[in-house]
């Protein structure tokens, strides 16, 4: 049986609790309230800019049709491109260890840090005309550089390490006694991967996936300076906001708006996709 003098203190005790928290919560929004003001005033901006009537219209514009269209066809290519050669090399840095293995590792971090600029130079000295192995390929007529598939390339290089990360992390997770009694039972290791792993780390991979598309859409650095800036032929959307910032702003701004809503769902997909994950594993 609680004593009454417990009870008492119990009851003042809550009230004072909530009290606290309450006033730490306003005080931390107050000193929170300069970087997000910071954040979302420029989204509220170009929001705001944007008249829905002349967004619409401008979607219209051969231009803005273009280049909309060349960013989904080649970021669709990326994603499948990557999903195939990305899923081996998570699978290895996942669960073998190897030695140079960190090396690996850094090395798929890498195009994450590294300036698109940089990476669009590297790509050029690499597959350009006179590049390390593009020269081969110019010898025999075939051109890599400033065409479609310099596009799909730049966009793979700079986005592909967001699946890869991703995926490794969701193979990671997956308790190898799951996969191990599989295998007892008479699964193969392609029925045991295919059945077991791929299922378990399909959160992971999705979201993944998702991260790797939205990279490769919003991709601007590296696709300039491999694939150039050519209307039609590899302007993507990205190249198509700096060039229609210099000649038409509302070309522009309707392009921004259409990144910046489907950067906001792509965010909100992997958050949800995430959740799912941890609230699976809890």
């Amino acid at each position: 049986m609680v004593a009454p003098q417990a009870t008492s203190a119990v009851s003042v005790a809550r009230p004072v609790r909530l009290w606290f928290r309450t006033r730490n919560t306003a005080l931390l929004l107050l000193l929170s309230a300069p970087l997000l003001l910071f954040l979302t005033l420029p989204l509220l901006a170009l929001l705001a800019r944007a008249a829905p009537v002349a967004l619409l219209a401008k979607l219209f514009d051969p231009a803005v049709a273009q280049a909309i269209w060349l960013s989904m066809t080649t970021t669709t290519t990326t994603l499948a491109l990557t999903v195939v050669l990305g899923l081996p090399v998570a699978y290895l840095l996942a669960r073998r260890s190897f030695r140079g293995r960190a090396v690996l590792d850094t090395l798929i971090d890498l195009p994450i840090v590294m300036p698109p600029t940089v990476a669009g130079i590297a790509l050029l000295l690499a597959f350009g005309r006179r590049g390390l192995l593009g020269q081969h390929f110019s010898a025999v007529g075939v051109e890599i550089a400033f065409t479609q598939v310099a596009v799909v390339m730049a966009q793979l290089f700079v986005a592909a390490p967001f699946f890869v990360k991703a995926a490794a992390a969701g193979f990671a997770e997956i308790d190898s006694e799951i996969e191990a009694a599989a295998a007892i039972d008479g699964a193969s290791s392609w029925q045991v991967f295919q059945m077991i792993t791929m299922p378990l780390a399909s959160a992971s991979l999705l979201a993944g996936a998702v991260m790797t598309w939205a990279r490769a859409l919003g991709e601007f650095g590296a696709t300039i300076i491999f694939a150039g800036n050519f209307p039609g032929r590899t302007q993507t959307m990205p190249l198509a906001i700096y060039l229609g910032f210099e000649m038409e702003l509302s070309r522009a701004l309707t392009l921004s708006v259409i990144l910046l809503v489907v950067s906001f769902l792509v965010l909100l997909v992997v958050k949800v996709l995430l959740r799912h994950r941890f609230d699976i594993r809890s």
